[in-house]
This record gives structure tokens, sequence and C-alpha cells, in this order.
């Protein structure tokens, strides 16, 4: 679960690492107040869980509280990347001597954490690593003994970070190496971490995404969930217990097991089409489930074709097209339907699409076919 800004900086306040002090506000006026608690200058920051905010207007410098104001009323509501603004974080204003950058991830083929640091950072970090690889250090750490201190030091050293705040940046580091694992965290990522006038180093920012397999461990961590705007489709499909997400293609994608349906995303995107959702039914999907998923479908307009790609194993292919048969007799359904299917009792369930293949139901031999196929329907529909 991708988390907002002022929540991972919640979560890294508990394990420790610094962070300035902010207020939450979702109106012009609560901006104004927030402002004038925190001293006046401030910076005003859009709540949104994508990259680009500063580039999209949605993070300002603010001088009092009449101007937190003024940016707030334009912040709120802008749609950035497809997100719309809902919640502001009012931070206040920090004195910035230097710029870095620093994150934890997993390596799954090392089967190791990843530390990465730069001294170049506040900008895009995938440019400035295609520009200058040797910016970006990384540091594969054994998840059994941790960050250690000669690590973090050797980061801070290599990266090229301040020879001054060189101790104080290694702390930074295991800090938020602390809360990587402590949080049970996918990712942590800090840009910029800041130097600061004073010599503090603190995270002006927080990307952290939390593992929510994990949430067993963490009951407090439901609650994050409260503040985000959940999208009516997904919402839709959880409640059928469908693993869904929302994508912003025009080809509507099904399939069984999470590495399928990803392929199946390649694939359209390999022959010059964009997929609408990953919509995975999982193992032994059955009629019921079929029919469930293709009428969440029916939810988004900006689907034109369905593409459904089903390999049986302890799924059984005729139960499926029982199900794809028995939705397009039952539901309105205003795309065409192409069908890829492949494993046990393929060669029945082949004869079923057979007998009812039509314009509306296309049967496909092969997975390039199918999403050839889908692709063209979508663009003449």
């Amino acid at each position: 679960m991708d988390l907002f800004e002022y929540q991972g900086k919640e979560l890294f306040a508990r394990a420790g690492v610094s962070v300035p002090e902010g207020r939450v506000a979702t109106t012009p006026a609560e901006a104004r107040a927030a402002a004038e608690e925190l001293g006046g200058r401030v910076v005003v920051k859009a709540q949104v869980q994508v990259g680009g905010r500063g580039k999209a207007g949605g993070i300002k410098l603010s001088e009092g509280p009449d101007e937190a104001e003024a940016h707030a009323a334009a912040i709120l509501g802008m749609d950035i990347k497809g997100h719309v603004v809902h919640r502001l974080w009012i931070e206040k204003a920090s004195d910035i001597v230097a710029e870095y950058y620093a994150s934890f991830t997993l390596d799954r083929a090392a089967k190791k954490h990843l530390a990465m640091v730069s001294a170049r950072g506040g900008m895009d970090i995938e440019a400035v690593a295609a520009e200058d690889p040797d910016a970006v250090v990384g540091l594969h750490i054994d998840p059994v003994i941790g960050l250690t201190n000669w690590q973090a030091s050797e980061l801070v050293y290599r990266a090229g970070l301040d020879r001054g705040a060189a101790r104080k940046a290694a702390a930074a580091l295991r800090s938020l190496y602390g809360a990587f694992v402590s949080l049970d965290c996918d990712l942590v990522e800090v840009n910029p971490l800041i130097l600061t006038g004073d010599g503090d180093i603190v995270a002006l920012d927080a990307k952290v995404t939390l593992d929510s397999n994990a949430f067993f461990r963490h009951p407090d961590f439901e609650a994050f969930r409260e503040a985000f705007t959940v999208d009516p489709i997904e919402a839709l499909a959880r409640e059928r217990d469908l693993n869904f997400i929302k994508l912003d293609g025009s080809v509507g994608i099904v399939g069984n097991g999470a590495g399928l349906v990803m392929s199946t995303l390649d694939l359209v995107s390999l022959v010059g089409g964009k997929a609408a959702n990953f919509l995975d039914v999982g193992g032994g999907a059955g009629e019921e489930t079929m029919r469930n998923a293709l009428e969440v479908l029916t939810h988004d307009p900006s689907v034109r074709s369905v593409l459904i790609n089903i390999f049986g194993g302890i799924t059984r292919c005729d139960q499926v097209t029982g199900g794809i048969i028995g939705a397009a007799g039952t539901l309105d359904l205003p795309w065409p339907l192409v069908v890829r299917l492949d494993g046990t009792n393929a060669e029945e369930a082949r004869a079923m699409l057979a007998e009812v293949a039509s314009d509306r139901i296309v049967p496909a031999a092969t997975m390039r076919e199918a999403a050839e196929k889908a692709v063209l329907l979508a663009a003449e529909d």
C-alpha cells in the first residue's frame, strides 16, 4: 500500500527519523490556520500517490498565511497525473544547504535489501542515474545482519555527501533502514533528504510503500486506508474477491494468475494497445467468478474490448467458458470478448466457444493472436 507523504512522515517520526513539523489541511482556511501555527513561512504540498508534484505546480513556498491560503485554493482539486488533490501537507519551511537522495527496497534477485544513495537529490533520480550512473551508489544489505555502521558510512563516503555531515547522514540512513525493516515496508524513498543550515539531516519527503501482507503485525496501519479515495470499480472488485487495478488503456484484461495477467498486459502493449486494467480471477475460477469479473468491467467506460486469457491448471477451461457464455447471455456487455484458453479441459471449452462464436465472442488460438484481435477491436469499437 502506497502512503501519502504525511503518513510516511508520521511513521518516520515514530522510527526516529527527523522530519519537518507540519499539518494536514483539506481547505484553504485550514491551510491558513496551519501556516499561522507553524510561524508563517511554510510549504504547501499536494498529497497524491504519484511523483512529479513540483513540476505540476503541486508544491508551493508561501511567505505567510495569506499566500498559503491562496496556494491551497489553487492546488486543491488539481489533477496531477490522474490523481485529484483532496489533501494538503502544510509544512514548516526548511533551511536547505544540500539535497541528497536515499532509498531502501528489496532486490528479489539477490535476496537482499538494497540501499541507494546519491548526493544529487531533489530531482528525477532516474534521469540522474541515466546521465551519470556513478552518481547513484548502491549497496546490498544482508537482512539478517542489517545495515551496519560501517556500511552506512561507506554509502555516505561513496555517494559524495558533504564530509561535515557524514556522521549525521550515516545515522539518518540507519534510522531510515530501521523504519524500512520495522514497519514491513516494500519501499522507503526520501527525495530529498536534506542537510539544513544547523547541520541536521532531515527527510523533506517520504515515499513509503507498506507490505499489506504484514498488516496483521501492525493493526494501526488499517487507519491509513481511511485517507484514500477508493476507486468505485476497485471497491466493487474487492467485494467480489477479485484482484483488480485500474489502468489507463482501452483493452480490458481478465486472466487467472498474476504472472499470466502481467504477461498479457505486456503482450497487449507489444502489439500496439494499452490495457485498461489488471484483473486476476485467481486459481480455480468458475462460472460465477467469470461473471463477476465481466460485470466489474462493465462499470469502466474506458473499456472498448476485453481479452480473456486463461490457462487451466486447477482452473477448468470448460467452467470458465460456461461463465463467459452465461455472462454474455444475461449481462449487457457493451464490448466484444476475445477468448484464449489452454490447459485443463481446453478442447471441450474450445468446442463450446465455437458454437457461440460471433463478432461479440471471438475465439483465439494463441496469446498473440488474442492480443492482436483485442487491440484491433478496441480501435474499431
